[in-house]
């Protein structure tokens, strides 16, 4: 039975969600690990329990009482998110390994819990600028939102180096290669 884990982090804006998306059509092992988050949804572009599992303030309060979670982070103020453990263990149940596309601290939070059944990538943009310029042009955020991620992108790059891998998101098609070349010798390697 599968269980490894695969995540991808990266400051707001860096593709890694464009990367993660392309990786889930080549690898048809993976299951996509749905986030739980506090915000509301961004009226029709995504959906309950496919984009993420919206939760009032409340009911995630409760999940982090019960121990519900692997991991969790109030990334922005009053905007939590977190990985359920029933999340993990249904895809693992599925016989997949999983994927995550969380924050710079969930992944590390997430490779310190898993260890060396995770493998972490760190995607990083070309520039601060190529960032700001690819959260304008997503269309779902407002000025006051785009500044909020900016003010965090230098802070969140300086914890590079806790991420077992680092890629370059220049080019798409270049980092989904490179990506795919890293998950798949981590999906093949033998554990003792």
């Amino acid at each position: 039975m599968p269980e490894k884990l695969i995540i991808f982090s990266a400051p707001s804006g860096s593709g890694k969600t464009t990367i993660v998306n392309q990786l889930m059509k080549s690898f048809p092992n993976l299951g996509f690990s749905i986030s739980a988050t506090t915000r509301k949804a961004r009226e029709g572009k995504e959906v309950h329990g496919k984009d993420y599992y919206f939760l009032t303030e409340e009911d995630f309060q409760s999940k982090k009482e019960k121990g519900e979670f692997v991991e969790w982070e109030e990334v922005y103020q009053g905007i939590s998110y977190g990985t359920l453990r029933s999340e993990i263990e249904r895809l693992w149940s599925e016989g997949k390994d999983v994927l995550f596309d969380v924050d710079v601290k969930g992944g590390m939070k997430l490779k310190e819990y898993y260890g060396d059944a995770a493998l972490s990538i760190f995607v990083k943009a070309p520039s601060i600028d190529a960032i700001k310029e690819r959260l304008i042009a997503r269309g779902t955020e407002t000025s006051e939102s785009i500044e909020k991620r900016v003010d965090k992108i230098n802070y969140e790059l300086s914890f590079e180096d806790a991420f077992d891998i680092s890629v370059l998101n220049d080019s798409l098609t270049e980092a989904v290669n490179e990506s795919s070349h890293y998950i798949e010798n981590f999906l093949t390697e033998k554990y003792a």
